[in-house]
């Protein structure tokens, strides 16, 4: 019988077993996984203490915590693929979201986990050894997410594709700015207000790109932010989003998660989600295909404004898409003491 997804506090330190669980869903099912670890770490290490990230130090507790190599390394991967919405709601602005990983077993081993900055409290779903931040909710503050941006392509030639891929994490080692999943645990942490979250979220030099959701608790406090390099965009009026621009942008090539070419999928995914603006469900029937696939690990809905959060993991039928591998799991705020 699926169990809950469960909620736990900051404060009383990482559950080993959990965080061991997860370095095994993401690295244990490759053939030479711990060879892969051993080698990536020091390497991620070395770029994330350049970068001057605060976490630095909560990493590498983490890692001394496990002892096995891997940690350092499953902090420099990123995002597969993910479709979002946001919409405002008679309770305020909504962001629902997925996330797709190819990673068996995140499903079942996603936790909310709650957090306390100077600006306040936050629900963070993530998973246990992650310092980061992809999804959390603020309550009476925001709602935040992070979807994975376009790759920079420098040639359309199919066969060259893995050299853009090459291209990129190196440029990315080289890259002194914060990691995306970095900064938006710094605006949980230290923001008060949507605005002052959107002017970090806006200003803050990123290490790769990255498209960010945000809403408020007002009506029309609901925005998409897309970051390539030192450039950002913001856009009000259309806030569903995939792992493409929101304007066709020469040289990029969509990331996607199901099928079809991923210029395609991704008009599909975010037509189809676009869709349920301003319809509320009880559970997550919004999530459907092209929306859900095989990969989708993760759905989450979260309401600042009435600070109301609901969770759900997802693992593969093996049937080409997914099924849930928790109950819908509502979780209410409450003051943080």
């Amino acid at each position: 019988m699926a169990e809950a997804v469960p909620l736990s506090d900051a404060r009383d330190g990482l559950c080993r077993e959990r965080a061991l669980a997860v370095r095994e869903a993401c690295l244990g099912w490759l053939p030479c996984g711990d060879l892969l670890a051993r080698l990536g770490d020091p390497v991620v290490r070395w770029w994330l203490r350049r970068t001057n990230s605060p976490y630095v130090a909560e990493i590498e507790a983490t890692a001394r915590a496990l002892e096995c190599p891997g940690t350092w390394l499953l902090h420099g991967a990123y995002l597969f693929g993910c479709t979002a919405l946001a919409d405002d709601t008679p309770r305020g602005p909504r962001l629902r979201r997925t996330l797709d990983w190819p990673f068996t077993g995140l499903g079942r081993l996603v936790e909310v986990v709650r957090q306390r900055g100077p600006a306040g409290e936050f629900l963070n779903v993530t998973w246990s050894g992650f310092s980061g931040v992809l999804t959390a909710m603020a309550p009476g503050r925001f709602a935040a997410s992070i979807n994975q941006a376009p790759m920079r392509r420098r040639n359309k030639v199919g066969a060259l594709l893995w050299f853009d891929y090459v291209l990129n994490a190196v440029g990315a080692l080289f890259n002194r700015d914060q990691l995306p999943e970095h900064l938006l645990r710094h605006v949980f942490e230290s923001c008060a207000t949507f605005d002052d979250a959107r002017h970090l979220l806006m200003m803050t030099p990123v290490a790769r790109p990255v498209l960010f959701l945000l809403v408020g608790c007002t009506e029309g406090d609901r925005l998409v932010i897309e970051r390539d390099g030192a450039s950002a965009r913001a856009y009000r009026h259309f806030t569903a989003l995939a792992n493409d621009w929101q304007e066709d942008q020469e040289g990029w090539r969509p990331r996607c998660c199901g099928l079809g070419p991923p210029g395609d999928n991704n008009r599909r995914r975010r037509s189809t989600l676009a869709a349920w603006s301003g319809r509320d469900a009880n559970d997550f029937t919004w999530v459907s295909a092209p929306v859900l696939n095989e990969c989708t690990r993760l759905a989450v809905e979260m309401c600042p404004a009435s600070e109301r959060l609901l969770v759900q993991g997802w693992e593969p039928d093996g049937l080409g898409s997914a099924q849930p591998a928790t109950v819908i799991t509502s979780i209410q705020a409450r003051p943080y003491s």
